[in-house]
């Protein structure tokens, strides 16, 4: 009977979901389910092409082998999967950190998984998930794939610091464009008209609402909007050194820099240090994201302050939400955050 019970599905917000079962499996392949069982669990010998079969009927059914099903006690499981674009990133270890908390004070067990910025390796940590029986998963998701395959199996997600699913799912954001939009101003305030955006990307919300807020806030003072101020980079800070430097190195450079993030920052003041430029006497700086060593050079980097353990509870708490009520609309929950002014903003010279 334990086919028939885990045949039964799971309920997403797009309604009740039949789950495929290793039976399926072997009648869509033309095999017995021992064989069936053989060929995905690896235990036991079965022919290549018979393998290739069954793993075939498998990807078409999105049959994903239940590796607890024997062992489950009650009708809910009490796990919620995990899974950040970067551990090595502290902005998204703190945020696991509070959503592991937050979950056991829930009574949650956390699954945690590191997709390494890699989309192959997010949607095998999905498949995990959907393996083990998570009953929900917070993902700070790479691309739409992971609320695509998760809402196949009728697996709750909650997007968390960034969206690509709001239609679908439930989110906890930042209001980035706002925030950014501040931020810039106060650059346009203390007299920078020539002030770069250093940006690592805009395919994601996060930084494609940091930009929008960048340059509203231009608009907004009747200054130039350019592609020659708004600076691509990669996601690491030897490349926004670099890249520093390259824009640093202009015969008109700019007079301030706004970082999308604290790693970008830290390029950004590495490559001024390293050009023997003051903060903020020949270069002004701010950056979105804060980070320790911002508060401890002096003067202090002006920075965005993002309640990262707010960020996690308030996920856990919306994924729990969503777990008592199934059926009610996707809804984003926003996270307030402030600017710390510390000392690297000054009129240019």
């Amino acid at each position: 009977m334990e086919d028939s019970t885990r045949s039964e599905g799971r309920r997403s917000l797009r309604g009740q979901r039949s789950r495929a079962t290793i039976v399926d499996v072997a009648a869509l392949a033309g095999v017995s389910r021992s064989t069936a069982s053989r060929a995905l669990t690896g235990n036991g010998y079965v022919a290549a092409p018979v393998r290739e079969r069954v793993l075939a009927a498998a990807a078409e059914l999105k049959y994903v082998v239940d590796v607890m099903a024997r062992s489950l006690k009650q009708p809910e499981s009490m796990t919620i999967g995990v899974l950040v674009s970067d551990l090595r990133n502290p902005f998204y270890a703190q945020i696991a950190a509070s959503i592991g908390e937050s979950a056991r004070e829930a009574g949650y067990t956390m699954v945690l998984a590191d997709a390494g910025a890699d989309g192959e390796q997010e949607i095998r940590a999905a498949k995990r998930f959907v393996a083990v029986r998570v009953r929900g998963v917070v993902a700070t998701p790479l691309s739409p794939d992971v609320a695509t395959l998760l809402d196949a199996y009728g697996v709750p997600l909650l997007e968390v610091d960034r969206q690509f699913a709001p239609e679908s799912c439930d989110g906890v954001v930042v209001n980035n464009e706002e925030v950014a939009h501040r931020l810039t101003r106060l650059l346009v305030e203390a007299g920078h008209q020539r002030t770069a955006l250093l940006i690592d990307e805009t395919d994601w919300t996060t930084g494609r609402e940091r930009r929008a807020g960048y340059e509203r806030a231009r608009r907004d003072a009747g200054l130039r909007v350019g592609e020659d101020l708004i600076v691509p980079t990669g996601w690491t800070e030897t490349e926004a050194r670099a890249a520093t430097h390259r824009l640093l190195g202009r015969s008109e450079p700019p007079t301030a820099v706004f970082a999308a993030n604290h790693l970008l920052a830290e390029g950004v003041y590495r490559a001024a240090l390293e050009r023997q430029l003051g903060v903020p006497t020949d270069l002004s700086l701010v950056s979105f994201d804060d980070a320790p060593w911002m508060s401890l050079v002096d003067p202090g980097i002006t920075a965005v302050s993002q309640d990262v353990t707010e960020l996690g509870r308030v996920a856990v708490q919306r994924l729990l939400t969503r777990f008592m009520h199934p059926h009610s609309p996707a809804a984003t929950v926003v996270v307030g955050a402030h600017i710390l002014q510390r000392g690297s903003v000054a009129p240019p010279r």
